[in-house]
């Protein structure tokens, strides 16, 4: 933007092109990023109150998508997982593993039956005064849990509203009473959201996973009305791909609703491909941010078991739905399917020599695997909110801790990193018609 003085300005709210987001390289926010790096816990024995001094100066605060919202680039998950859901992607030592000793450790589980009520409002109230202001849940891991226990903790809190954003998500799967993505559903699961939460409205809905027998016209106009009424601010998406996305734009743009400014989608190490060649493209194209989840894809690479492999999404059996494909499957039901893919082993042994390498990386910068894997994410200036999850306040500080990281990470590190990963995603090359006549 140039002023009538003839002098170039940031702009706040950035317009659809690339221009924009290279004047955004040098603004405030990325230079708070540039702060003192703080070593992991090491010591299991060391004092919450030492925790507690973290500084939460290297948080940044950004607009989700190009709306005005403006949300912490860490936002925290309440959402119930169990990691030995993707047991039958690793080999079977490690599934038997997993099963015996890491089965109580959920990694995403604020409000998981082995997590104390007293414990789960200690670890939001941590969040809460860290500086996050994104709280995500999910309906499809925890299911009512979630929202019931955090509306008690906001109530007894009484936080000012303002200072929160609520981010719930609208599920559906198909052998579920609930089937498909009409407005009735859509409605319906709403407000028995805002019931449980006890707040008068939800700050944006996610429309979990595209009903492709559902017309998306009803799906935009069902949104549109629950932001009409003021039972939502705005409305995103999660797991829908470039082309669906674009599609709902458009309908929302023939029938004059409220477009969506987010879509969440897992990234990782291992999964890059979506978040790094085409979401960046439709934000500058429609204005849809990116909140990522899965940085550790899902709990899989940690400091104590940094060798295990974790899948994408889209390498997921197609026939089930994700609520049928993470609970259904036993310990021995998990290692009959994995025998069923010699493949996957073979892919889990070139992941493995790979994540040793980032080990030695994270060992030089005197952090942990965990830590250089959740800064790792955070470096891609694309993503607008990264999603972490803690079961105890240590493990949050010690995620916290990577936003430090982020500084650290220059331009010789990333390089070492990205050949070591050797998996940079890229796009196809383009085939003209008249060649293959």
């Amino acid at each position: 933007m140039i002023d009538f003085k003839g002098k170039q300005r940031n702009c706040r709210a950035p317009k659809a092109s690339f221009e924009c987001m290279e004047d955004l390289e040098n603004t405030p926010d990325k230079i708070a990023m540039k702060v003192q790096f703080l070593p992991p816990l090491k010591s299991s024995t060391t004092s919450l109150n030492k925790c507690s001094s973290i500084s939460s100066s290297g948080l940044r605060y950004r607009n989700l998508g190009k709306s005005g919202l403006r949300v912490s680039n860490v936002g925290f998950v309440t959402s119930n997982y169990v990691c030995t859901s993707f047991a039958p992607y690793i080999n079977r030592s490690i599934a038997v593993k997993l099963s015996e000793e890491l089965m109580p450790n959920r990694t995403w589980s604020a409000f998981s039956e082995d997590v104390m009520n007293e414990q789960a409002e200690a670890i939001i109230e941590a969040a809460y005064e860290a500086g996050i202001n994104l709280f995500d849940l999910s309906q499809a891991h925890s299911g009512e849990k979630c929202e019931t226990e955090l509306g008690k903790i906001l109530k007894k809190k009484e936080w000012k509203r303002s200072s929160y954003i609520i981010v719930t998500k609208v599920y559906w799967h198909s052998r579920s009473e609930e089937r498909g993505l009409s407005r009735k559903h859509i409605i319906d699961s709403v407000r028995a959201s805002l019931l449980r939460l006890q707040l008068d409205y939800i700050d944006v809905v996610i429309i979990h996973k595209a009903d492709p027998m559902c017309p998306t016209e009803e799906i935009v106009r069902a949104t549109n009305h629950i932001i009409n009424i003021g039972w939502a601010m705005y409305w995103g998406t999660a797991r829908w791909t470039p082309y669906e996305i674009m599609e709902a734009y458009t309908n929302c743009r023939q029938f004059n609703c409220i477009t969506p400014i987010v879509e969440q989608t897992e990234y990782h190490m291992f999964c890059r491909e979506k978040a790094e060649l085409y979401m960046p493209e439709t934000y500058n194209k429609i204005g849809v941010g990116l909140m990522v989840w899965s940085p550790i894809s899902m709990g899989m690479i940690s400091s104590d078991l940094p060798f295990i492999k974790a899948p994408s999404i889209k390498n997921k059996c197609i026939s089930f739905t994700w609520s049928d494909d993470e609970t259904r499957f036993g310990t021995t039901e998990i290692i009959s399917w994995w025998l069923k893919d010699r493949s996957i082993s073979d892919e889990s042994g070139r992941q493995l020599e790979r994540l040793r390498s980032i080990a030695q990386i994270a060992e030089r910068l005197e952090c942990s695997l965990t830590q250089l894997c959740i800064a790792w994410c955070l470096k891609n200036e694309s993503v607008q909110c990264l999603l972490l999850g803690a079961t105890s306040v240590r493990q949050f500080y010690h995620t916290l801790q990577s936003i430090k990281l982020v500084s650290k990470l220059n331009s010789n590190i990333m390089i070492e990193v990205e050949r070591t990963l050797d998996n940079k995603p890229t796009r196809p090359p383009i085939i003209s018609t008249l060649a293959l006549r």
